[in-house]
């Protein structure tokens, strides 16, 4: 089975309604105009997609932040790029990221449901995280660890309903890989310096993962992308950012050994 695995372009724009300047918008679009604008280029999400398009994976997984101030004109944006993709009979999974679920504003939050709708394709619904689907013999545990948080962080939260399903999936049946999707890492090698940017309530997951029963943690948020893993290919991959780095991640799963390869494609 193949996956093929990509994050984070972080498609932005100025502010959309004057509200935005009265709520954290004014952060993600203040980073995108003098940050963002110049690091992340979607003409790499256009050529992640033609490369799924082209090598047809058996799934392809985006792990968030399609966004940068989660407004809708941003949204709109991305999903126009994205659209040959979830359109096609490629099945695509997708869960919210920080930067997708930013404000509590109305219109905001129909345009990240809206988004997790039209990105996998109907498969699910916002409201329906946590979920799981299987393709390719292998259990994908989609979780939403995103929400809308304080000014100055960008924490993330596993909550008790998504931890409580990720334990309970894992009890069951053991012979079938177990692939958590998530937008933030589970590991955090600098939980310190990061401590503005870091998921809280992981820890019975890292048991889980130390135990092997979660096999493989697909994630984004880290724009540097990287791999910790075991001799076998377990443990997390972080794809990065596919708008920044130009690339994303190939992945070889073999189900009945559950190990897993893993390959740089370079969008450049």
């Amino acid at each position: 089975m193949r996956i093929v695995h990509f994050s984070d372009p972080h498609g932005g724009g100025p502010a959309e309604d004057f509200m935005a300047y009265l709520d954290k918008r004014w952060v993600g679009v203040f980073n995108y105009r003098f940050r963002r604008k110049f690091r992340h280029d979607l003409s790499h999400l256009t050529k992640a997609v033609e490369y799924i398009l082209d090598t047809r994976p058996d799934v392809a997984v985006c792990t968030g932040d399609l966004t940068s101030a989660g407004q809708p004109g941003e949204f709109a944006r991305v999903l126009e790029i994205i659209k040959p993709l979830y359109q096609s009979d490629i099945p695509l999974i997708y869960t919210p990221g920080n930067h997708d679920c930013y404000v509590k504003r109305s219109k905001c939050v129909a345009a990240v449901k809206n988004a997790v709708e039209v990105m996998s394709q109907g498969k699910y619904k916002f409201d329906d995280l946590p979920c799981k689907l299987n393709f390719g013999g292998a259990d994908f545990l989609v979780i939403n660890t995103s929400a809308p948080s304080n000014l100055l962080c960008s924490w993330g939260f596993l909550t008790e309903k998504h931890r409580n399903f990720v334990v309970e999936e894992c009890e069951k049946d053991n012979t079938i890989p177990k692939i958590l999707v998530s937008h933030y890492p589970m590991t955090d090698e600098h939980p310190v310096l990061r401590f503005r940017h870091r998921l809280f309530g992981q820890k019975k997951v890292l048991q889980l993962m130390e135990a092997k029963k979660i096999d493989l943690v697909l994630c984004g948020h880290v724009h540097k992308p990287y791999l910790r893993v075991d001799e076998q290919g377990r443990g997390e991959c972080c794809a990065g950012s596919v708008s920044s780095n130009a690339s994303m991640v190939d992945i070889k799963c073999d189900v009945e050994r559950r190990s897993f390869e893993f390959k740089t494609v370079e969008l450049q």
